[in-house]
């Protein structure tokens, strides 16, 4: 029988101040407030934001196991405490080449209406509360791949920041596709705690 790996319980280096590797975040901002919190992270020199409360936890990265006839941006799946995760390189899916990922790179656990899978990232920047009159539409550039995943900008701190419509950045035939895939795989003998 095969086991899936699973995320380990290691500090996250560099993590920021109020995130802990392992455990659910309880972050959010108030339903009737004008402002929402993102979790920032980087992917090469280019900042990404998605709203807190989709994200479940932050993982140090592990070793996945592969799925086979499966997008390009699909590095594989993760047991994580009994439920089969799927992770996606998101360098690979915004259009850029595949992640070598070191020890430093992390998994950003999301849940969207698509389900809860992993974002393979560079590195997690910190949470920002982001006054929604601040945020600005997206330019149109003629090319729909630049801008298929991303609902809004926002310039911060001398950076602009893009936010990921996760609803959009996986769909719903490719999570289908994924859970059937996930479900031929051998069940893990211990799931991660």
């Amino acid at each position: 029988m095969t086991q899936l790996p699973t995320a380990p319980q290691t500090p996250i280096p560099g993590m920021p101040a109020g995130i802990a590797s392992g455990r659910a975040l309880t972050a959010g901002a108030d339903v009737s407030s004008s402002s929402n919190e993102y979790l920032t992270f980087a992917i090469d020199n280019q900042y990404y934001g998605i709203d807190i409360l989709s994200v479940r936890e932050i993982r140090a990265w592990t070793e996945v196991t592969g799925l086979p006839n499966t997008p390009d941006y699909v590095r594989g799946i993760i047991n994580l405490r009994g439920t089969i995760v799927p992770i996606y390189d998101l360098r690979v899916r915004l259009g850029g080449g595949r992640t070598n990922p070191t020890r430093m790179h992390v998994v950003i656990v999301v849940v969207a209406a698509n389900g809860t899978f992993g974002l393979l990232v560079d590195s997690v920047s910190d949470i920002l509360s982001i006054d929604n009159r601040d945020l600005q539409a997206v330019p149109e550039t003629g090319m729909e791949a630049d801008n298929r995943f991303l609902s809004a900008l926002v310039a911060r701190e001398e950076r602009m920041v893009s936010i990921i419509d996760l609803d959009r950045l996986v769909n719903q035939d490719t999570a289908a596709q994924l859970e059937q895939l996930a479900a031929q795989q051998p069940a893990a003998a211990e799931p991660a705690a």
